[in-house]
C-alpha cells in the first residue's frame, strides 16, 4: 500500500557538480527536494520505488549504477545501498540516486522503474497499482519535469499552452488529485516536452485507494522548464 510519495524534477543541473557555477540558482529546488525525501523517510516505508522517465520501460534493482560523465563531470552514483549491478540507470533515476545519497537515505530498500514516454495512461495506472501492492508500506519518489516551453529560451521554445498545463499539474500535485493526473493529455504533454507525464500517472495509479493528502513545496520555471516539488502523505 502506498503510504507516501514525493515528486521532484529531474534535470541533471539539479546535481551541483553538473550545474557548477550556476548551482546556487537551483538551491531552492534542491532544498525542496530534500524536504520531500524527508517526508518519505518519516513514513517508514518497507520499500521505496523510484520512478522516472526513460528511453524504455525497465526496472533497476538496488545498487544499480548511474553516471554524470556524459555531462562532463566525473561523478558516479548508486541507487540505494546495494553492492552494485551491471544495470545502468537512465538520467532521471541517476538524479534520484544523487538526491537519495545527498539526504543520506538508508530507511528502506530501493528499486528503480524507468517508464518510456509513449506509455498510455492505462499502462501507467496499472504499473502504479502493481508498485503500491508490492509491499505492506510502499513509498514512491517520482521524478519528472513539467513543460519545457515556458519562455523563448526554453528547450522547446515558447508555447502559450505551457503555463496552463503546468498550472494544472501543480494544482493536481498539490491537492493529491488522482483523477486530474489520470486525465492529463499525453499528446499535449509530448508536444510540451513534459517528461513527468507518465511518472505522474504511475503515481495516480499507486495512490488510487491510499487517501493521501498533498502539498506543493516548489513551483517555478528556471530556464523555461517547469519544476514542481510535492509531497503526499
Amino acid at each position: 500500500m502506498l503510504v507516501a510519495a514525493a515528486v521532484c524534477p529531474c534535470p541533471p543541473l539539479l546535481v551541483t557538480a553538473v550545474a557548477a557555477g550556476a548551482a546556487p540558482e537551483l538551491d531552492p529546488v534542491r532544498d525542496a527536494c530534500a524536504d520531500v525525501v524527508g517526508v518519505l523517510a518519516a513514513a517508514r516505508p518497507d520499500r521505496l520505488v523510484v520512478v522516472g522517465p526513460a528511453g524504455r520501460d525497465a526496472s533497476y534493482p538496488e545498487g544499480s549504477r548511474g553516471s554524470f560523465r556524459g555531462f562532463g563531470v566525473a561523478l558516479d552514483v548508486r541507487l540505494g545501498q546495494g553492492d552494485g549491478t551491471e544495470a545502468r540507470l537512465p538520467a532521471a533515476l541517476s538524479v534520484a540516486a544523487w538526491l537519495l545519497d545527498r539526504t543520506g537515505w538508508a530507511d528502506a530498500p530501493v528499486e528503480g522503474l524507468g517508464v518510456a514516454e509513449p506509455s498510455t495512461v492505462e499502462r501507467c495506472v496499472q504499473v502504479g497499482r502493481t508498485a503500491a501492492a508490492s509491499a505492506e508500506r510502499v513509498a514512491l519518489l517520482v521524478m519528472g519535469d513539467a513543460s519545457a516551453c515556458r519562455t523563448l529560451k526554453a528547450p522547446g521554445y515558447l508555447d502559450d499552452r505551457a503555463a496552463g498545463f503546468d498550472a494544472e499539474v501543480a494544482r493536481a500535485l498539490g491537492a493529491a488529485d488522482v483523477g486530474a493526473l489520470k486525465a492529463l493529455d499525453a499528446g499535449l504533454a509530448r508536444e510540451l516536452q513534459a517528461s513527468g507525464r507518465a511518472p505522474w500517472q504511475i503515481l495516480a495509479g499507486a495512490a488510487e485507494d491510499a487517501g493521501l493528502a498533498g502539498g506543493l513545496l516548489y513551483d517555478d520555471a528556471p530556464y523555461g522548464v517547469g519544476y514542481l516539488v510535492a509531497a503526499w502523505s
